[in-house]
């Protein structure tokens, strides 16, 4: 395995658009005691500020405001264009599920980072305005590998003193410094991140697998408490270039217990509602979460963030047939992570009588990822329906196809958790089946005012076009 990388970044983070510029965040790591370099926009210098340190790197960053006229900005003698005006024709990637549980950073680099590589490419071609990060951008399962008190966690929950916790402290954020810098370097990443700013929600691997769905005993002692505190830590700072204090400008809950957030773009809304600060074994959201849905109007179009799949099969069967046998019930906290769980189905009816609410202003289109295979959905029917996109597995390998097919026939039962809306898994566009097990990201693009989806597919390539 290379050593872990001493500098990263620049790596581009939204802020605001507006009144002729565009807001972003620029975030570089450089080695303790090195300052970074010169940034400049229009001539004028930008300083940095110093956000956090760990393992002998240190996190910078720096603010910039970029001119529509001018969207450029140099850092260490390099020029970068980013697209700043955001009112007419643009393209937005969304992207899900970027490494795999098990050895992800030890993958060859070619491999693993085969559909970045496709991205930078098409960002050369019609560059992105933004890139939307839908959950497990890091994999972290492997950050409590080699201490004592998590070597086992959450199977075994030890008694531990005031001194093994902080020293386990010291060992977590270490490993979730290595797994950002490492992701965050790849190439691929690196080229676009250094243009396309992000909007990130997270999900369970950017904290533990299946954070939130575990037993409450493992997710409340004090070593969960202390993963979690770490893991929003650095979530915080790798995904959005900030820091606690920066958490009442960026978020819709100024104390924080939910980070959704919400953006106005011209002709467009971005929702992204946090599906995992307040989610325990019974609720997806708490008060804070379901504040910030409640008070989010729909716009002439708006994509909503749903990091886990709002509009789904019914899993609530597999879900049964799995507690009522033993060795399966090891699988239980996957299906508890979904919408369709039954400990989650009346919070389901809440969240899709929400976005019916959103439809009335205008086109709803809810981007998801997590499952590792790309679909679509659909709830309603005609101009009125709303459109689920799934893509998932950037860099996660596909699961084997017969998972797909397997999974596809469960969908052909129909959903309707909402009298007169029934949900149907549509195929892709120019696919027969309703799942396609291949590596994949989405293209969201606006031409005249109209936006269409574009799913680029590993092996199959680009999907025709779907207007939403």
């Amino acid at each position: 395995m290379t050593p872990i990388p001493d500098r990263i970044g620049p790596i581009l983070y939204f802020r605001a658009a507006g009144e002729g510029a565009l807001r972003v965040a620029a975030l570089v790591a450089r080695p303790e005691g090195e300052t970074p370099g010169e940034m400049e926009v229009a001539g004028t210098p930008v300083a940095p500020r110093l956000l956090a340190g760990c393992a002998g790197r240190q996190v910078w960053r720096y603010d910039l405001t970029l001119p529509q006229a001018a969207p450029v900005y140099s850092f260490e003698g390099t020029l970068h264009r980013v697209v700043a005006d955001l009112s007419g024709d643009m393209r937005i990637a969304f992207v899900s599920c970027n490494g795999e549980e098990h050895g992800d950073l030890g993958r060859d680099a070619a491999e693993r980072n085969a559909m970045w590589q496709r991205l930078l490419g098409q960002h050369r071609s019609w560059p992105f305005a933004l890139m939307l990060m839908g959950g497990d951008q890091i994999y972290a399962d492997e950050a409590t590998d080699g201490h004592p008190l998590t070597e086992d966690w959450p199977v075994s929950l030890p008694e531990a003193t005031p001194a093994q916790l902080a020293d386990l402290e010291t060992h977590l954020r270490a490993r979730f410094f290595e797994r950002y810098l490492r992701t965050f370097a790849a190439p691929g990443f690196a080229e676009i991140s250094a243009e396309v700013p992000a909007l990130c929600v997270w999900d369970d691997h950017d904290i533990c697998d299946g954070w939130g769905s575990l037993r409450r005993e493992a997710t409340a002692s004090a070593i969960g408490q202390l993963l979690f505190r770490v893991a929003r830590e650095t979530y915080l700072l790798f995904q959005h270039g900030a820091t606690e204090a920066d958490v009442p400008e960026l978020f819709l809950d100024p104390a924080g217990r939910s980070l959704s957030w919400r953006h106005e773009l011209p002709g467009l809304t971005l929702f992204g509602p946090d599906l995992r600060s307040e989610r325990g074994r019974r609720q997806v959201m708490g008060p804070a979460g379901w504040r910030a849905v409640e008070t989010t109007r729909g716009g002439a179009h708006t994509f909503l963030v749903s990091s886990v799949p709002l509009l789904g099969p019914r899993l609530s069967l597999v879900e049964s047939l799995m507690m009522a046998i033993p060795r399966m019930q090891k699988y239980e906290d996957d299906l508890r992570d979904q919408w369709q769980s039954h400990a989650h189905r009346e919070e389901w009816r809440r969240m899709l009588a929400e976005v019916l609410r959103m439809r009335g202003a205008g086109p709803v289109t809810v981007l998801s990822g997590e499952i590792h295979l790309a679909t679509r959905a659909e709830m309603g029917g005609g101009a009125e329906a709303i459109h689920q996109l799934v893509a998932s597995g950037i860099s996660h390998r596909a699961p084997p196809k017969g998972y797909a097919r397997c999974l596809g026939a469960l969908a052909g039962l129909g959903e309707a958790p909402l009298p007169g809306h029934p949900i149907r898994i549509r195929p892709l566009p120019g696919h027969g089946p309703r799942y396609v097990a291949e590596r994949n990201y989405l293209r969201l693009e606006r031409r005249a005012g109209q936006w269409r989806a574009v799913w680029e597919l590993e092996e199959s390539g680009a999907t025709p076009p779907m207007a939403l």
